[in-house]
């Protein structure tokens, strides 16, 4: 059988001999460093030009000004209301409001109150008592707009006043009988026997005054019974009441009301009404609304 050397053994009997290193260089493997690091290229002294970078297309295209809000126009309702003393210590009012044609207002005086509309022109006219020697009245609309005017009425302090007020139908009357009228006489006062200022201012009795509109709505009303107490020609008495009449369009239904009672020049008193009205069946029939006014007491002058 061959002898079979392994590596090691092999090695053992042929050693190599040893390197001689005694003439060997050594040399660094490392580059050598530039003097300096490399620098970028200088970029060209040029200014860019902006209009390089536009649109040619724009360039040509006008640029159109923005529409500018115009302020909206002002409103200005120019009301004028003027007040010339008449007789019976009664005042003529005359209200201008072109601006507001076929509009409905509220008058204003001495806690009265009734409803007025004006013309196709703006304006209105009316003869109203005055409650007060400095007589302040006030015309309001709806819209906020509102003027006034104030008028010196000496002659308030003559005469009794009995005003009754109310909003829509009511029916309510004033009936004053005079110096022991009865019912339908020449001295029995009454919105049907109205008569007007003239009587009062010479002293021979009283005229009722009736103002405001239903047609605007629920509208204000106003009745006032004017006496000249203290220029009345003959002494007496004037029996005094409020009524109502039953009507289709009070049956069955609340009134609401107010009572200003004004005795030569004083304060004015005010008393609120609140009646329940009858049923429908009772219709034409009248209530007399007891102690609601006073009856007058006409001294010898």
């Amino acid at each position: 059988m061959p002898l079979i050397v392994t590596g090691a053994a092999q090695a053992a009997e042929n050693p190599e001999p040893p390197l001689d290193l005694s003439d060997v260089t050594l040399t660094s493997a490392l580059p050598e460093m530039p003097p300096a690091a490399p620098q970028p290229m200088p970029l060209p002294d040029r200014s860019l030009d902006a209009s390089a970078f536009v649109n040619a297309s724009l360039e040509q295209t006008p640029v159109l000004d923005l529409p500018v809000e115009q302020a909206p126009p002002s409103f200005d309702c120019e009301l004028t209301l003027t007040g010339a003393v008449a007789a019976a210590a009664m005042v003529d009012l005359a209200l201008d409001a072109a601006c507001l044609p076929n509009e409905s207002f509220t008058l204003h005086h001495q806690g009265m109150m009734f409803t007025g509309v004006t013309d196709a022109e703006g304006r209105w006219n009316m003869t109203v008592p005055a409650l007060a020697e400095d007589a302040l009245y006030i015309a309001a609309f709806g819209n906020g707009e509102g003027v006034l005017v104030n008028v010196d009425v000496t002659s308030v302090s003559f005469y009794d006043r009995v005003v009754v007020q109310w909003s829509g139908h009511s029916g309510l009357q004033i009936h004053a009988r005079e110096y022991g009228a009865s019912y339908g006489d020449d001295g029995h006062v009454w919105a049907d026997a109205a008569r007007d200022m003239s009587i009062a201012a010479a002293g021979e009795g009283g005229f009722i005054t009736q103002l405001g509109t239903r047609d605007a709505g629920n509208g204000r009303m106003v009745e006032i019974y004017t006496f000249p107490s203290a220029i009345a020609i003959r002494p007496g008495e004037v029996t005094l009441s409020v009524e109502a009449e039953v009507t289709a369009q009070t049956c069955g239904r609340d009134i609401d009301a107010q009572t200003i009672t004004i005795r030569q020049g004083e304060t004015p008193s005010i008393q609120e009404i609140s009646l329940a009205m009858p049923q429908c069946d009772a219709t034409g029939d009248f209530l007399v609304l007891k102690n609601i006014v006073n009856d007058l007491k006409i001294a010898r002058n």
